[in-house]
């Protein structure tokens, strides 16, 4: 059971939509928030209910632009100064996550950087979903719990095949990276995956691809974590297609979709885009769906505040 009087939701202003959804399912309200600006662009979140010696959860995602992180710090800041007992920070996308290692000469490790911004901040345990990089959760040293995707996309494709929507179905992985998310998609549904290798020469722009398997006859679901302009995505699914495969599916955690990801989307040969709404999707297309992660994260939160395990979550 959750104790209204000793939990509090709030949500930063960029994951508004889904922390209603969560809050919701938890049977609770969510907690009052404004935000103040100044005519030069600052601004300041001020809570307007007494949080002092609660369990607060704080519900951001930390898509471009930055001011979302910044309001979530800001937001911790807040909490603490108030004296909450607890401050969980659940976001549901973890923005510079693809800085998480020194892959050439003078340059940061965003990724960490931001752990220690969140910590020093004042949180006490992180809730991400689908983190680009499983060791930054050894960025924190608090607990930081990863969910997966795995946990709404498993009983979508179940449904799927179960409507007899496809059948004889394979899972793909769009570069080397992914590789270990197809590996396990393929072994939970019994069935094969291939790899689509990758040369990039510069960010976001893939120069030369090539696939390892086969496909033909197949219908396949290509796998990723995110899917930023859609270009590696597009291509993988073209040449899937062309080395004859029976449809491709794009199944993607993290919807950024900048720049021209639509259109890419919509002129490649990817029938349907499926993804979680862990960033807001504020664009429409026939070719994209979006399945939420209120269910998990209300669980997820129901499991932190009743202090239990979260290891049934993890659907992996």
């Amino acid at each position: 059971m959750m104790n209204n009087k000793r939990i509090k939701l709030f949500s930063g202003s960029a994951s508004t939509q889904l922390a209603l959804k969560i809050a919701k399912h938890l049977d609770i309200r969510l907690g009052k928030m404004r935000l103040e600006r100044f005519s030069d662009g600052e601004f300041q979140p001020i809570f307007e209910e007494n949080m002092r010696g609660r369990d607060v959860f704080l519900i951001q995602s930390c898509h471009p632009p930055f001011d979302n992180y910044w309001e979530l710090f800001q937001m911790i800041d807040a909490a603490k100064r108030a004296s909450a007992k607890e401050i969980v920070v659940f976001i549901p996308y973890y923005g510079y996550a693809r800085q998480d290692r020194k892959d050439q000469p003078r340059v940061g490790i965003a990724s960490k950087l931001i752990a220690t911004f969140l910590e020093a901040a004042g949180a006490t345990r992180i809730v991400n979903i689908d983190l680009h990089a499983d060791q930054i959760q050894g960025f924190f040293n608090i607990p930081c719990d990863q969910l997966y995707g795995t946990y709404v996309f498993w009983p979508y494709i179940d449904d799927l095949i179960e409507k007899g929507e496809i059948s004889n179905v394979q899972f793909a992985a769009p570069d080397n990276g992914g590789t270990k998310r197809a590996k396990k998609y393929a072994e939970k549904f019994e069935t094969e995956f291939v790899i689509c290798f990758k040369n990039r020469k510069k960010k976001n722009e893939v120069d030369q691809m090539i696939l390892i398997g086969d496909v033909k006859g197949r219908h396949v679901i290509l796998l990723d974590d995110m899917i930023d302009t859609g270009g590696t995505l597009c291509k993988a699914a073209d040449l899937i297609m062309d080395k004859g495969a029976l449809s491709v599916r794009g199944m993607v955690t993290h919807p950024v979709l900048s720049g021209k990801a639509v259109e890419n989307i919509e002129s490649s040969k990817i029938s349907k885009l499926i993804v979680l709404d862990t960033i807001p999707v504020k664009v429409e297309s026939p070719k994209i769906e979006v399945l939420s992660v209120d269910k998990l994260a209300a669980l997820a939160i129901k499991k932190i505040y009743n202090k239990k395990s979260l290891s049934s979550l993890f659907l992996k």
